[in-house]
């Protein structure tokens, strides 16, 4: 059930494209002799396998899907020192440059914030204390310690637990629209920023706030209704 547009209390950030530049692993991709657009297609072939694997029942930790992943997409081209390689990289991925204005619009607002991933919350934790953003978080918190992939709704309501709040008073900021689609369904507030879609899909439940960039969604969260 939809809850109602209220102005969060805690604000969960999605990492990985929303936070995190992704698309920076293209140089990894170049240097063990693959071409730089297979960054993409790697990266959407993980999230799809862990959301698979997730729904059958036996999901694996996010840096052993990811590593499946690179070897088919490079079709086993790849030693195990390259595949190192490519995935290290998760750990240096640089912010967007929205990120931190919406972190310390939050931060004046006082309400706080926490990066919510799939994947590992130390390789998350390595990257955004090296972007510099890990100081206006409360928290890294990871799915994998309940050995599941988003976008169930018992992944969002186990976060909610986490950060000691009720799912009605807690938004989840995303620039992938079937994240914030699973929030909204699970019972929290949907914050979706449209810079990696470019618009609110049809066939997924409406976000409370939409904005082209994180920072306009903040704003927007924390101009509803207290």
């Amino acid at each position: 059930m939809r809850v109602p547009d209220r102005r969060p209390r805690v604000v969960l950030f999605d990492v990985f494209e929303t936070m995190l530049q992704v698309s920076a692993l293209r140089s990894r991709f170049v240097d063990v002799g693959r071409p730089d657009h297979e960054w993409e297609l790697f990266y959407t072939r993980t999230l799809r396998d862990g959301m698979a694997l997730t729904l059958a029942g036996a999901v694996r930790p996010f840096a052993e899907v990811a590593r499946a992943a690179l070897r088919t997409t490079a079709q086993h081209t790849l030693s195990e020192e390259a595949l190192d390689h490519v995935l290290a990289g998760f750990a240096e991925l640089p912010p967007y440059p929205d990120v931190e204005p919406a972190l310390r619009a939050l931060a004046r607002a006082r309400i706080p914030a926490y990066a919510f991933t799939q994947g590992g919350a130390e390789v998350a934790s390595d990257a955004l204390d090296r972007a510099g953003l890990r100081t206006y978080l409360r928290g890294v918190l990871s799915t994998e310690e309940i050995r599941s992939f988003k976008p169930p709704a018992r992944v969002y309501n186990w976060a909610c637990q986490q950060v000691d709040a009720m799912g009605d008073r807690v938004a989840l900021v995303a620039v992938h629209s079937w994240d914030v689609h699973g929030a909204v369904r699970a019972g929290l507030i949907g914050g979706f920023a449209t810079r990696l879609e470019g618009a609110v899909p049809d066939v997924v439940a409406r976000p409370h706030v939409v904005g082209e960039d994180l920072e306009l969604v903040v704003d927007r969260l924390i101009a509803l209704p207290a």
